[in-house]
């Protein structure tokens, strides 16, 4: 585990021991008279940290990492590439790209993230919503142009070395599935607890919709479909552009991006993945106890078939981003890839294959310290209604790209 990694679990229950890791960190890493390290462990903080740190002569900035166990890309942040194909991101002052030690270094921003933004309006401020809207509605109309604007072929050995692999085929591939769901994992479900091999095999009813595939057919086909060595259409995209990534300038009613360590060149399909579901569907993720308190779910295990009924609602402004990110960019770019005659045939199930790996190996969810069994059992559904078709019932996934489908076929 590297340094930044310690740093990264430390932070949540032994947050002094994190700074002081990280204060040596810095001050050996940069050419900076660092005093002080302020780290603020948030819920969107899954796989990263931040915080301020102190300079000697009294300046303050801000610091930013994403860490990512099992690794395999050799190096990150590609900001400067970001800004030259148009996109409003913020610039670090200070940067290490290197892998094990990237992390880069702003001017402080008071800005909120969009993430903070909207959980206050799904909460408590949804007069806020008409002012987001517009925002995001400007900054999807500016990506959809950027897209068409870097649209390119990419061969294979290309696309083989970009960096968002690393947040679907090396993550199905690399360590993580087998530390978070290995045959000796036992998962805490409303009814007692399990074998994750036995969900993993499960045949699974999900709200009256059935599902022929089990979790483990979805990590093959998973894997199959996401092989990195791909040639296709690609454009210059963030790569990991969910709402902790982004932040809401109130004066001008904009988004600027931040944190771009997987931006690169690759598959605009990839590009949406975790705004498309980290943004609209992840919330018990993020705040899985509040979720928890709030969500009704019930679990019936028939031998190979588990009966799973639940009442977990999307807030408004979660139906925002999804119909502005779909509507805005998904189906345009989908429209430009099939007049170009670049839209893979199985377009739906390579995104459903990505779409698979965010609730299943973002966090694990055989994690009892992080997870409730009920939001434990909720993000094992997710990960089947991302990755699975339904049948009989419709999920909300499948109805949306139902309609997506419908919308290029019909223009």
């Amino acid at each position: 585990m590297s340094l930044l990694q310690q740093v990264q679990e430390l932070q949540f229950h032994d947050k002094g021991a994190a700074e002081a890791l990280l204060l040596n960190f810095l001050r050996e890493l940069f050419p900076l008279d660092v005093q002080s390290v302020m780290l603020r462990p948030l819920a969107v903080s899954l796989n990263s940290f931040n915080g301020f740190m102190q300079l000697g002569d009294g300046r303050r900035l801000f610091f930013k990492t994403h860490t990512e166990p099992d690794g395999v890309i050799g190096e990150y942040y590609n900001a400067a590439q970001l800004a030259s194909a148009g996109y409003p991101v913020l610039q670090p002052i200070y940067s290490s790209t290197e892998a094990g030690k990237q992390l880069l270094i702003y001017e402080v921003i008071e800005d909120p993230s969009v993430f903070d933004l909207a959980w206050d309006i799904e909460n408590s401020r949804s007069e806020l919503l008409p002012q987001l809207t517009q925002a995001q509605n400007a900054a999807d109309d500016h990506l959809l142009n950027i897209y068409r604007q870097t649209l390119a072929w990419q061969n294979a050995d290309d696309a083989a070395s970009v960096p968002i692999h690393q947040l679907f085929y090396h993550r199905l591939a690399g360590g993580r599935l087998a530390r978070f769901y290995g045959e000796d994992v036992t998962v805490a479900l409303p009814v007692g607890s399990a074998a994750i091999s036995e969900a993993r095999r499960a045949r699974w009813v999900i709200n009256g919709q059935r599902y022929s595939q089990t979790l483990d057919d979805l990590i093959a086909e998973a894997a199959r479909l996401l092989l990195p060595a791909q040639a296709g259409p690609s454009v210059i995209g963030h790569g990991d552009a969910h709402n902790g990534n982004v932040f809401f300038r109130a004066e001008t009613n904009a988004l600027l991006y931040f944190d771009p360590a997987f931006a690169g060149r690759h598959h605009p399909l990839l590009d949406l993945t975790k705004p498309l579901f980290h943004n609209v569907f992840a919330m018990w993720m993020y705040f899985p106890h509040e979720k928890a308190a709030s969500t009704t779910i019930r679990l019936n295990i028939d031998g190979d078939v588990w009966r799973v009924e639940h009442d977990y609602v999307l807030h408004p402004v979660r139906h925002m981003f999804q119909s502005s990110k779909v509507e805005r960019v998904l189906i345009p770019i989908l429209r430009d890839l099939r007049d170009r005659g670049w839209l893979r045939e199985d377009w739906r199930a390579y995104l459903k294959a990505a779409l698979f790996c965010c609730p299943l190996l973002t966090m694990n969810l055989t994690d009892a310290a992080k997870f409730p069994p009920s939001i434990s059992l909720l993000g094992l559904t997710m990960a089947v209604e991302m990755g699975g078709e339904s049948e009989e019932v419709r999920s909300r996934i499948d109805t949306l790209l139902d309609e997506v489908e419908a919308a290029i076929r019909d223009q």
